[in-house]
C-alpha cells in the first residue's frame, strides 16, 4: 500500500510542477488517479511539509512550496 501511495505521490508532485496551483477534482481527473489514492497523496505530501493548501470559496486548491 504504501507503494501505491508512494506512487500517487509522485504523480501530483510532477503535476503540480508542471501545472502550478490546481484544485483536487482537477488534480484527480487530469492524472487519473483515484479519489482515495488522491486524499492518500495530499497527506503524503503533506507529511512532507510539501503542499500548500488553501480553501478559495468551496475549492481546495494545492500548490508546491
Amino acid at each position: 500500500m504504501a507503494n501505491i501511495i508512494g506512487t500517487a505521490a509522485g504523480k501530483i508532485w510532477q503535476y503540480l510542477e508542471t501545472n502550478g496551483p490546481s484544485s483536487v477534482t482537477k488534480i484527480t481527473t487530469e492524472t487519473g488517479l483515484g479519489k482515495n489514492d488522491v486524499q492518500r497523496a495530499i497527506g503524503w505530501l503533506s507529511k512532507e511539509d510539501k503542499l500548500v493548501i488553501e480553501t478559495i470559496g468551496r475549492t481546495e486548491t494545492l500548490s508546491l512550496k
